[in-house]
């Protein structure tokens, strides 16, 4: 009796476990990124010899999703990408330039890094990302299958990105950029699994029953990056040639 009543949980569990893999999208591959935003970018001519140097020193975020952070790291890595501009590291200097500089005036290091200054920028970039609407649209759906329940639901948001170009000489704001683009979400539930498994499997779990899940907000992250691919390809058109 102990044995079978094991086993019944044990295939109830399994089941269980199988639905979450699935719905998660366990083990799926790590891929580069070959987003249109990101091809734009690749396909621009590459600057030869002597590049504009610009650099951006952090982000803004009012979407308490997204870290300023991050969406610095984003940018910076999109105007490396492009291959138009020389970027200036501002963000890191105290972890990095300045340690490495540091250690050479201590007479730590070859060369004469401590007495080289450092590479002024011609263009300062300011970015906010400052558009979000989760309520602009949902849409659900809801069923069952041999007492199996299975409800969708999703919404559509906006997230925008506004990017300012300064002149770093007198500090006048020279031009703006704002791209927007749609935030897709979605999950999925699955109520019933247990009962589910009895029928499928012609042996009583003894009334053991589970639900399985899954929400998804990946598109986040997906759609910030395109707004900053695209809104530094405009860039690019602008005052990178």
């Amino acid at each position: 009796m102990k044995t079978s009543l094991l086993r019944n949980r044990f295939v109830t569990l399994v089941i269980l476990i199988m639905c979450t893999c699935l719905l998660a999208g366990w083990g799926s591959d790590a891929k580069r990124d070959d987003s249109t935003t990101s091809k734009k970018l690749e396909s621009l001519p590459r600057v030869k010899g002597q590049r504009k140097v610009v650099t951006i020193y952090e982000f803004r975020s009012l979407v308490p999703e997204v870290s300023a952070a991050a969406a610095t790291d984003m940018f910076t890595t999109a105007l490396i990408k492009s291959g138009s501009f020389a970027v200036a590291e501002r963000q890191r200097l105290n972890e990095g330039v300045m340690l490495e500089k540091q250690m050479n005036s201590q007479g730590m290091t070859t060369g004469d890094t401590a007495n080289q200054r450092l590479t002024g920028a011609q263009y300062i970039f300011e970015g906010t990302v400052s558009e979000a609407n989760p309520e602009e649209s949902k849409t659900g759906l809801g069923g069952a299958f041999k007492g199996l329940g299975l409800e969708t639901s999703g919404q559509t948001a906006n997230i925008g990105l506004d990017v300012r170009v300064i002149d770093a000489n007198n500090g006048v704001v020279l031009d703006a950029v704002n791209v927007s683009k749609p935030v897709k979400q979605g999950g999925f539930s699955l109520k019933g699994v247990g009962a589910f498994a009895q029928k499928f499997t012609k042996t009583s779990l003894d009334g053991a029953d589970a639900s399985v899940a899954h929400e998804s907000k990946d598109g986040i992250d997906q759609a910030l990056r395109a707004c900053i691919e695209q809104a530094i390809y405009e860039l690019v058109k602008r005052y990178g040639e």
